[in-house]
Order: C-alpha cells, then sequence, then structure tokens
C-alpha cells in the first residue's frame, strides 16, 4: 500500500487536465442517461407490450442501486483506491449499457438497469473525489466546477439525445449510445489518472453498516416514489418509510459504537461540511421539484409542443453548466462560502421572478427569470461541492464525494414527493378537488405561482444554512 499523502499527486498542467476530460467523460455519460430513459418510458411500453408502472422499474431499479449503495462504494474507494473502482464502474456500466440495448424482456430490462446503477455509483461517488485528490485547493474550485458543467450540460441534452435517438434508430440506441462513450473514457482513465493514495495501516470494511444503509436508503426511496404514485397514507408507503426510519435509527446507534464505521459521524461536527450539504440538499430539493412541476405549466396552460418544452427547460442547466468553471475560479479567489451564498440569493430572486408566471408569459418573459435562476444555480452548486471537498479529511475523499451524490439523489426524491404534494393541494383547492393532469389553466397558474413561492421558502433555509457556515468559516 501507498503511504497516505497530505498534498495532492503532483502532476502537470496538461497531466491534470487529461484527468478532467476523462473523469468528466465518465460523469457525462452517466447523467446524460437519466434523461435519455425518461423520455424512452412510452416507447418501451409499446416496444415490451407492458404496463407503465411496470417499465418504471427500468428507472426505480437504477435509482435504487445507484443511491442505495453509495456510501458502501465510495468508502470501499478510500480504502483500496480510487481510480480502480472509479475505472471498474465505468466498464461495467459500459457492459450493462450493451446488454439494455439486447434486453429481451421488460425484465431483463429491469435487472441490466440495476446493474448498471452499480456501475453508476462509482462513477458519481468517485468522481469528485479523484479531482479532489488530483488537483490542489488553490484550483479545486475552477476543477470542481468544470465537472459541475459536465453534469449540468448531461442532464440538459438528456431529453433532446434521447428524442433524436429514439427517432433515428429507435429504443435500443438509447444504451448502446453509451458504449462508444464507455471505451474511450475507460481507455483514458487507465491512461491518465494516477494511483489513488490508500490509507496506510489496516482498514476493515462495514458490511452491517453497509447493509443498513442500503435497507435505509433504499426503503425511503422507493417509500418516497410509492408516497408520489399511491399517496403517503397507502400501507406499501408507510411500511416502506417506517422501516427507513427504523433501519437509520440502528445505523445510527451502530455507526458510534464500532472502531472503523461506513460513515464516521464526527465528521459532521465540522460546520462547513455539516452546512455545505444541508445547503445542497435543500437546494437539490427545489431542482427536482421544480422539474416535476415546469412541464404542466408549459403544456397545460402555454400548450407549447413537447419540443418546445425540452429547449424552454434546458435553460436552466445550460446556464448554469456555462457559468459553473467561472463560479469555480471565483471560488477559488474569493473563498466558496461567499460565491455559493450569491448564487442562492439569485435562486431565491429567481424563483420569486419565475412565481409571477402566468397565462400571458412570453418565451422572453420565461428566459429572463429563468436566466437568474440558472446565474444562481451555477454560482452555487460548484463551489458549495468544493466547499464539501475541502471540508473532509484526504483520507476521507470517497465519503466527501459520496455524501454529495447522497445529498443530490435524496434532494430531488423529497423534492419530486414534497413539490408534487404542494402543486396538487393548491391546484385541488382552486379547482374543487380536480387532479392535475384535468385542472383547467386559472387552477396550474395558481399551483405554480405557490408552488414556486414554497421553493423560495426552502431556498431561504439553504441560505441560512449558507450564512451560519460563513460566519463559522
Amino acid at each position: 500500500m501507498g503511504k497516505l499523502q497530505a498534498e495532492p499527486l503532483a502532476l502537470s498542467g496538461s497531466q491534470k487536465n487529461w484527468v478532467l476530460v476523462g473523469v468528466g467523460l465518465g460523469v457525462f455519460m452517466s447523467t446524460l442517461d437519466v434523461g435519455i430513459i425518461n423520455v424512452a418510458l412510452p416507447t418501451l411500453v409499446q416496444a415490451f407490450d407492458t404496463t407503465f408502472p411496470i417499465t418504471q422499474w427500468a428507472v426505480l431499479s437504477y435509482q435504487l442501486v445507484s443511491s442505495g449503495l453509495v456510501l458502501a462504494a465510495t468508502r470501499l474507494g478510500d480504502m483500496w483506491g480510487k481510480k480502480s473502482l472509479y475505472q471498474g464502474g465505468l466498464i461495467l456500466f459500459t457492459f450493462s449499457s450493451l446488454l439494455c440495448s439486447l434486453a429481451p424482456s421488460i425484465e431483463w430490462l429491469i435487472g441490466f438497469r440495476a446493474l448498471q446503477g452499480l456501475g453508476a455509483v462509482f462513477i458519481s461517488g468517485l468522481g469528485l473525489a479523484i479531482i479532489t485528490e488530483v488537483f490542489p485547493s488553490s484550483e479545486r474550485g475552477r476543477a470542481v466546477g468544470i465537472i459541475g458543467s459536465v453534469v449540468s450540460l448531461g442532464i440538459a441534452f438528456g431529453p433532446s439525445a434521447g428524442g433524436l435517438l429514439l427517432g433515428w434508430s429507435g429504443w435500443h440506441s438509447i444504451f448502446s449510445i453509451n458504449v462508444p462513450l464507455g471505451i474511450v473514457a475507460s481507455f483514458l482513465v487507465a491512461r491518465v489518472v494516477p494511483p489513488s493514495v490508500i490509507i496506510e495501516g489496516k482498514q476493515k470494511f462495514d458490511p452491517f453498516g453497509a447493509i443498513l444503509a442500503l435497507l435505509t436508503l433504499g426503503s425511503f426511496g422507493l417509500g418516497m416514489t410509492l408516497g408520489q404514485s399511491q399517496g403517503f397514507s397507502s400501507i406499501n408507503a408507510l411500511i416502506l418509510l417506517a422501516i427507513a426510519a427504523v433501519s437509520l435509527t440502528i445505523f445510527l446507534i451502530v455507526e458510534t459504537m464500532i472502531q472503523q464505521p461506513l460513515l464516521e459521524l464526527h465528521l459532521f461536527r465540522n460546520l462547513q461540511l455539516s452546512m455545505s450539504l444541508l445547503s445542497g440538499w435543500l437546494a437539490f430539493i427545489v431542482i427536482g421539484g421544480s422539474l416535476l412541476i415546469v412541464p404542466f405549466f408549459l403544456e397545460g396552460v402555454k400548450q407549447y409542443p413537447t419540443v418546445k418544452v425540452g429547449l424552454l427547460l434546458a435553460v436552466s442547466p445550460v446556464l448554469s453548466g456555462l457559468i459553473a468553471p467561472l463560479a469555480g475560479t471565483l471560488a477559488d479567489r474569493f473563498g466558496a462560502q461567499l460565491i455559493s451564498s450569491i448564487g442562492l440569493g439569485l435562486m431565491i430572486g429567481g424563483c420569486l421572478g419565475i412565481s409571477t408566471f402566468d397565462a400571458q408569459l412570453t418565451e422572453l418573459g420565461y428566459i429572463s427569470r429563468y436566466f437568474i435562476y440558472g446565474i444562481g444555480l451555477g454560482l452555487f452548486q460548484s463551489p458549495n461541492n468544493s466547499a464539501v471537498m475541502g471540508a473532509v479529511p484526504r483520507e476521507r475523499l470517497g465519503i466527501g464525494s459520496g455524501l454529495l451524490s447522497l445529498s443530490r439523489t435524496s434532494g430531488n426524491t423529497v423534492g419530486v414527493s414534497l413539490f408534487g404534494a404542494v402543486f396538487g393541494g393548491l391546484i385541488a383547492t382552486m379547482a374543487l378537488g380536480a387532479d392535475v393532469s384535468v385542472a383547467p389553466p386559472e387552477a396550474i397558474v395558481v399551483g405554480f405561482q405557490g408552488t414556486f413561492r414554497f421553493a423560495a421558502l426552502v431556498l431561504c433555509g439553504a441560505a441560512m444554512a449558507s450564512v451560519l457556515r460563513l460566519k463559522k468559516g
């Protein structure tokens, strides 16, 4: 085993840039895949002659594996080396993408998607850890900003790329497109990423903690999803959320008792780490929830065609992707806490502006308000990620990256359910109990405006956490 180093690995500027390209390509591939599969669900229902609820498991199996195993995967990265596990995740993701494209039935596709999620957990969980290990703190903000751009652009291009591929060559291509990308990314990572720093001394994996984490996160994700579709008073949702609560409690107790836990809870005594994660989690609640309700407004009130809706939805991630490298550079110069706090302020202003959308909204009015929100998101996300990675010890970079990934996935999960409930409740109050899908445009406008005012309130909580971190930092 190599010795633990206190400083990043000494590489030339061009070598570090190639590391960014290699890691960034893998991250782009995994984020692109999320949007592509969502667009293809109606096509998959017809192709496999099945139902929509069954087909949704092609999404759920991926999400449950990739979120439920993130802490275990990133802990292994700290123990065994991040490069080898990241590369293994790339190879597994690429191979399982090929299997998905050849799936003979929906059951096989669901299984192959779970395998794909296992590969994705190492890509999303360890990518930032490798970047943080390679780049010194004076350059970390810019590097993390570039990875943030890759994530935003992958999210933005996923739906449109999926639509084009479905139109050109059918559903098989939305998975097979990953094969050449994965081969190139695997080759680059093998050639340009240096061997990871490994902790000297005997390290023990915490299998009981890993099982409890999987049970907690898997039950929570599935419970929230079923609550959204069946109602949170349904017996299935209540049982799963109860299992998540009990297993989380046991997990926290166990982690305080063993010598080498999966997650060292004392890390959260660092206010910069805990408040940065809280800010990020609250922001992702808004990001995930807003992506759910905006299409209802654009289609139900403005009557825009699907292609136009897709283009308008891309405005925010494209803007945040373009601004993220600049945000990282500013964070290196002025501090991550300050820049991310400014970003949150702009996001709050953007949400308040978006809450004025009505039936007379023009395309220019949409873009101008989302311009503020998108710029704010770009200024917040990358510096906040950099602050998290800068707050964890170098021997725990994998876990730090995993916690970021977990805050993103759990925030999105909560956001979809929470904002769906607020949006649906406001519409039902306005339209005498009418469902969102059949509500009149006037009710959708009222629900939309109220939900985005609620979003601004959630972001105020994130801003308070960010300011508290700034004062203590």
